[in-house]
């Protein structure tokens, strides 16, 4: 386990390399080589490494406490209510400076989440409730944003570059925001993983064993929320990272929680810094939105999911 965690890690490094060196600017001819390298892509590959590693632990927390490899921070509202909090300030405050988004998004994610809980009306938090109100929370949401870019226009192509999500004009105060915030939350999600063990066992028998097992599901969600939330803030609405990434660890080192958490924090590293350096080299000069290629990996992945698990 500990080899295979060591080449992901190795794997991530040399991806780390690669977005700082490549980009439609040629290093070697350009007289701001040092600027570019230092200001430029150095900040958005730290950001790339620390909001996929917070958008794979949070799949991993979320997929713990639903107990299904299908479940992710996507699934249960999260990201919509940080999208649907965001569009609503770009379009309807568009004096605010941008800065005022992440707090807006980190809101909108919380808010979305307090929703969940009360709607839900569960005292155990049942898994099969939690997944049916978060997509019905999913779909509103989203036809909230979808009503909000019809009616505001005017200010529907900023909205849309933050919903596709990208890691494009992203800097250093982002790298600063994100990193305090990360190096609390995600020891906290590594001091879960035995309680997330024992529910994978069952309530029942999780309770036998000396487990709350609400009060267990309530903070891996919350900090679920919290890592999703402020992931999205930076990023915009990154898909499919936190269902993937999870997926894929439990696959290389079992599911057991204490490398399950670190080895999906690795390759959700990855795979937005895969989704980003691919981004900004297939068609330069023009830029893609880092979010849509993390869609065109993760739905067909999706869907083989489903075919995979269809008698869960």
């Amino acid at each position: 386990m500990a080899l295979r965690m060591g080449i992901i890690a190795g794997a991530l490094l040399l991806l780390a390399i690669a977005g700082v060196m490549l980009g439609t600017l040629d290093l070697k001819q350009a007289m701001t080589s040092t600027w570019v390298l230092q200001e430029l892509r150095l900040s958005r590959v730290l950001i790339a490494i620390l909001a996929g590693a917070a958008l794979g632990i949070a799949g991993a927390l979320t997929q713990g406490v639903i107990r299904n490899p299908l479940a992710s921070p996507d699934l249960i509202g999260v990201t919509a209510g940080s999208g649907l909090a965001a569009t609503t300030t770009l379009l309807l405050f568009p004096q605010l400076a941008y800065g005022w988004l992440i707090p807006a998004a980190i809101i909108g994610g919380l808010l979305a989440l307090l929703l969940l809980l009360w709607l839900t009306g569960d005292h155990a938090l049942s898994p099969s409730r939690l997944v049916l109100v978060g997509i019905a929370l999913s779909f509103w949401f989203g036809a909230l944003v979808d009503w909000l870019l019809s009616s505001q226009p005017q200010q529907i192509n900023a909205a849309l570059v933050w919903l596709t999500g990208s890691l494009w004009g992203r800097g250093w105060s982002h790298v600063w925001l994100l990193l305090p915030c990360f190096l609390v939350l995600i020891p906290f999600a590594l001091t879960l993983s035995r309680k997330l063990d024992l529910l994978a066992l069952g309530d029942d028998t999780a309770h036998c064993l000396g487990t709350e097992v609400r009060q267990v599901r309530l903070l891996a969600l919350s900090t679920a929320v919290a890592l999703a939330a402020i992931s999205v803030a930076v990023c915009g609405a990154i898909s499919f990272i936190g269902l993937v990434a999870p997926h894929l660890a439990r696959l290389l080192v079992g599911g057991r929680h204490l490398l399950l958490v670190p080895t999906a924090a690795l390759l959700g590293a990855a795979l937005l810094l895969c989704a980003d350096i691919a981004a900004r080299t297939l068609a330069p000069p023009i830029e893609l939105p880092a979010g849509v290629l993390t869609s065109v990996i993760g739905a067909p992945y999706f869907m083989f999911l489903m075919l995979r698990y269809r008698g869960w």
